[in-house]
């Protein structure tokens, strides 16, 4: 049976979860709670090196690690990755983007305020004002179309909703996002989350 390894207050173990529960896959949680340092002991640092969740462990005991990673070998062969080559690697080129230039400010300091207890003097500026242009890069985005590539929900949207829909738990206000909030609406009926 497959094995997913996962946080639940973490929107990189939430997108895993959200795309199985989505496309009907049986699989086991097992909560791992990051703040305790379960991600640091022997038995969890032998299924991932790295000492990060998600993690999947395959019925074979293979291991997969890094949640985009996991989205995508889950996702191939469904309408969340786009048959059409440009329009796949327009939805990678967003996968990519996330951890880049959004999950580092928007996930670090929702973490920040929300778990680790820090007060919005203690967060550092820089973190809030690259956070606040990832999400104007998406409100962009979302201008003028319904989903980030294509016609449809792809894994791009999946993986970027994560935290974006819990922006404000880390102060990112988001009522200017007018298309973002829209969009955030759109995802979680596209993928069943609640």
């Amino acid at each position: 049976m497959l094995t997913v390894y996962g946080d639940i207050r973490s929107g990189n173990c939430l997108k895993v979860k959200w795309l199985l529960d989505r496309l009907a896959h049986d699989y086991r949680w097992i909560e791992t709670d990051v703040m305790s340092g379960a991600t640091r002991s022997t038995d969890f640092l032998r299924l991932n090196p790295c000492g990060q969740v998600p993690a999947v462990m395959f019925g074979d005991g293979r291991t997969l690690a890094q949640s985009n990673a996991i989205i995508g070998f889950f996702g191939e062969g469904t309408p969340f990755v786009p048959a059409d080559p440009w329009e796949r690697a327009k939805m990678y080129e967003w996968l990519f983007w996330e951890q880049y230039s959004h999950e580092p400010y928007v996930a670090v300091v929702r973490f920040q305020r929300a778990f680790a207890g820090k007060a919005a003097a203690e967060i550092e500026p820089r973190l809030m004002e690259r956070g606040h242009a990832a999400l104007a890069r998406m409100e962009a985005a979302l201008a003028d179309r319904d989903w980030l590539v294509g016609a449809g929900p792809t894994l791009a949207d999946l993986a970027l909703v994560a935290y974006t829909r819990v922006a404000h738990e880390g102060d990112f206000d988001l009522a200017p996002y007018v298309a973002v909030r829209g969009w955030i609406g759109r995802v979680e009926a596209a993928f069943a989350i609640g």
